[in-house]
């Protein structure tokens, strides 16, 4: 008995899948990559720019700037005078002391607050301290400047004692040098970080007779 053949009938057309559907699923596919694509490259753009933005910040109004330190006025009290013999010019009387104000202000140029430690003022006389103050820590807010009233006792004993005074008394002029150093720390963003010593040497004159400051000439010096 001969076998037939059996033949399968074929799927209706509705059941096939045509070309058109595979080009839609494949247009489809393309479209999500290109969207995908055109995402991923805006937001590397985005951050790109914003990246180098920030860096332009950083170097130009974010760069941080050196405080800047200032003498702007001295003032001097209580300066007992004596007559003494072999001098045309009244001398600093011993045992007395002299008390010099000084009005110093820390400018802070940055967009950053600039903490301070404690401030050091001396004044010598002929290379010889005779005299120093501390001042309390603080803190100079952004762009803004911080004014310190700072008093220094003067012992003038260390004064008349020195040999080159009689030099001095002839010419009616005290000639004294003052150092303040500041050291503090400049932070920006909570990143960058920079620590900053402040130095200013100036040469004070003294008039003896009217007791006041005749000349005063500062020098300022920035250490990292």
């Amino acid at each position: 008995m001969e076998e037939r053949e059996q033949v399968k009938p074929l799927a209706p057309a509705s059941d096939r899948p045509s070309s058109n559907d595979d080009e839609t699923t494949l247009n489809k596919k393309k479209f999500h990559q290109r969207r995908c694509f055109k995402y991923c490259v805006c937001v590397s753009t985005f951050l790109l720019i914003l990246a180098i933005i920030l860096i332009i910040l950083i170097f130009t109004v974010f760069k941080i700037k050196d405080p800047i330190i200032r003498m702007n006025g001295v003032t001097m009290e209580k300066l007992d005078l004596v007559n003494t013999s072999g001098t045309i010019l009244p001398m600093p009387k011993p045992g007395s002391n002299m008390t010099i104000k000084a009005d110093v202000s820390v400018k802070n140029p940055n967009y950053a607050s600039f903490r301070y430690s404690n401030t050091t003022t001396t004044i010598s006389y002929r290379d010889t301290v005779v005299g120093e103050a501390r001042g309390p820590p603080g803190k100079s807010k952004a762009r803004r400047t911080m004014r310190m009233n700072i008093t220094i006792d003067i012992i003038t004993d260390k004064i008349v004692s020195h040999p080159g005074l009689q030099d001095d008394i002839s010419t009616g002029l005290l000639t004294m040098n003052s150092f303040t150093s500041v050291g503090g720390r400049v932070k920006l963003l909570n990143m960058i970080k920079k620590h900053v010593v402040v130095k200013m040497n100036c040469s004070i004159t003294v008039n003896i007779t009217s007791q006041s400051i005749q000349d005063q000439k500062c020098t300022k010096k920035v250490k990292l």
